[in-house]
C-alpha cells in the first residue's frame, strides 16, 4: 500500500470514502507480493494493482461492494481448469485479497497509520483479516515506541449486549492486543511483511486451528539503500537502474571534480568523502537490505572500504575490476585480516556474465546480480528449466513473505472462492 499512500491520503484529506484491496497471501506463481494494493474511491477512480491485470476487474467490483455494504471481505483467487474464463490466475498461482472499506474518521488507527506511511515514518499496520465476528478489519498501527488503535470489534457492540459480556470481550482482547503489538514491532524492526496467526490469548497458533485470529502485518520502512562508490560513467548508469529498482541511492567519491550533482542528477545524494570514511559515518543506517557497489577500481579506495564493508551485515557487496584485480584485491584483504567467509561475500567482478560492454549494459548486469542474490535466483534462463519461476526469499528482505514479480500477461479469469472468516 506504500506506493499508493500519497493518493490515499489525498482522498482521505478531502473526505472521500474509498476501499483498499490488499494482497495478504500468495502461493505458486502469483504475480504480486503480499502488500500490493488496489484502491477505489467513491467516484469509481482506481489506483494501484493487486495482480498486474489478472483479477483487477473482479477486485474493483469487490471494492465497490465493500463501500456499499461497509463490510470488509477476504477473497481467494485461484486457477480453475474447468472454467478458463472464471475470475482467477491462469499462471497457477493463488492470491488472497483483503478488501477494507475506509471512511475518513471512522477508524482512527487506520487514519493514523496512513498518515505515518505517507510521511515516511516507519510503521507496521496490523489488520485482522480473519477471525471472530466483529474483529474483521480491526487495525493497530505500531511504531518503534508506541501504537494506535485497539483490537476491539471493528463495529460497536450493540448497547443491548450485557455489560458482563462486553467486559469479557475487553479483557479477552488485552493479551491478544499486547501480543499483536509486540509481534508487529518485531516485524517492523526486521522490515518484514506477512501473516500473523494468534490465539485469543495471544499465543502463536497454526492457521488451521480453531479460535484464532489472523492478522496481516505490513511493515513500512524507508527504501533500501544503495551506496555507489566511484563517480565514473558506469556509476551514472548504476544510479539510474538503482532508482528504477526502488533504492535510495548515494554516490560517494573523494574527488570533488567528479562527484557532482550535475553528473548524477538521479542520485538522492552525492557525497565528497573518502569511501571508507563515509561508510563509517553511516553504520546506523545500514541493514540487511543495503547494497554496496564499489566501482572506484583503485586499491587505495577499494581496500579500506571493502575491509569494513565485508564485516558489516549488509545485503550485497560487489566490486568492479578484472580477474587479475580481483585476485590482487583478495590477497590484500587477507593481509588486512579478513577471513575466507568474509572474502567469500564479495561479488567480484561485479555483475552477471551478460557480455556487457557499455555502462548501461553493465548496469543491467549489476542489477540482475543484485536481484538474483536478493531473491534466490539461479541466474539461468527461465527457458532452461521447468521449476518455479518465483523464489520464496522475500520474507528476508522486508518486501513480503511470499513469491512475487510478474512473469508475463495472465488470462483474467479462473475460479474464485471465498475464504471463511469465522473462527
Amino acid at each position: 500500500m506504500q506506493d499508493i499512500a500519497q493518493q490515499l491520503l489525498a482522498w482521505h484529506a478531502s473526505g472521500r470514502s474509498f476501499a483498499v484491496a490488499t494482497v495478504v497471501g500468495v502461493s505458486g506463481s502469483a504475480p504480486r507480493d503480499p502488500g500490493a494494493a488496489l484502491a477505489v474511491d467513491a467516484d469509481g477512480e482506481a489506483i494501484g494493482s493487486v495482480s498486474g491485470g489478472c483479477v483487477e476487474g473482479a477486485v474493483y467490483e469487490l471494492c465497490q461492494a465493500a463501500m456499499d455494504s461497509g463490510e470488509p471481505v477476504l477473497e481467494r483467487f485461484g486457477y480453475s481448469d474447468e472454467d478458463a474464463f472464471a475470475v482467477g490466475l491462469t499462471c497457477g498461482g493463488i492470491l488472497d485479497v483483503f478488501v477494507q472499506p475506509v471512511r475518513p474518521g471512522a477508524d482512527p488507527a487506520f487514519d493514523t497509520g496512513l498518515a505515518l506511511i505517507a510521511a515516511g515514518t516507519p510503521v507496521a499496520l496490523a489488520r485482522v483479516v480473519a477471525g471472530p465476528a466483529g474483529l474483521l478489519g480491526a487495525t493497530v498501527a505500531v511504531t518503534a515506541d508506541t501504537h494506535h488503535g485497539a483490537l476491539s470489534p471493528a463495529r460497536p457492540v450493540p448497547a443491548a449486549t450485557p455489560l458482563t459480556t462486553r467486559a469479557a470481550r475487553h479483557l479477552a482482547a488485552a493479551p491478544l492486543e499486547r501480543a499483536v503489538v509486540a509481534e508487529a514491532r518485531a516485524m517492523l524492526d526486521a522490515g518484514r511483511t506477512g501473516r500473523l496467526v494468534l490465539g485469543l490469548d495471544g499465543r502463536p497458533c497454526d492457521e488451521r486451528e480453531q479460535g484464532t485470529v489472523t492478522l496481516f502485518v505490513e511493515s513500512y520502512v524507508p527504501a533500501p539503500r544503495m551506496l555507489v562508490f566511484g563517480a565514473i560513467d558506469f556509476a551514472a548508469a548504476v544510479v539510474r537502474i538503482g532508482k528504477f529498482l526502488g533504492y535510495d541511492v548515494t554516490v560517494c567519491d573523494a574527488r570533488p571534480v567528479f562527484a557532482t550533482e550535475r553528473r548524477f542528477p538521479e542520485a538522492d545524494r552525492v557525497v565528497v568523502d573518502w569511501p571508507h570514511r563515509y561508510l563509517d559515518s553511516q553504520l546506523d543506517r545500514l541493514d540487511g537490505r543495503t547494497v554496496l557497489c564499489v566501482l572506484t577500481h583503485d586499491a587505495k579506495f577499494d581496500i579500506p572500504l571493502l575491509e569494513r564493508a565485508l564485516r558489516l551485515p549488509v545485503g550485497y557487496v560487489g566490486a568492479m575490476g578484472s580477474r587479475r584485480t580481483h585476485r590482487e584485491r583478495e590477497a590484500k584483504l587477507r593481509e588486512a585480516g579478513l577471513g575466507e567467509a568474509e572474502i567469500g561475500r564479495l561479488r567480484s567482478p561485479i555483475g552477471l556474465d551478460l557480455g556487457a560492454r557499455t555502462p548501461e549494459e553493465t548496469a543491467v548486469s549489476v542489477a540482475a546480480e543484485i536481484v538474483a542474490h536478493r531473491r534466490g535466483g539461479s541466474c539461468l534462463p527461465l527457458s532452461a528449466g521447468d521449476g518455479p519461476i518465483h523464489h520464496d526469499l522475500a520474507a528476508t528482505d522486508g518486501r513480503g513473505d511470499g513469491p512475487g514479480g510478474a512473469d508475463g500477461p495472465h488470462q483474467a479469469d479462473a475460479g474464485r472462492e471465498r475464504k471463511p472468516h469465522a473462527a
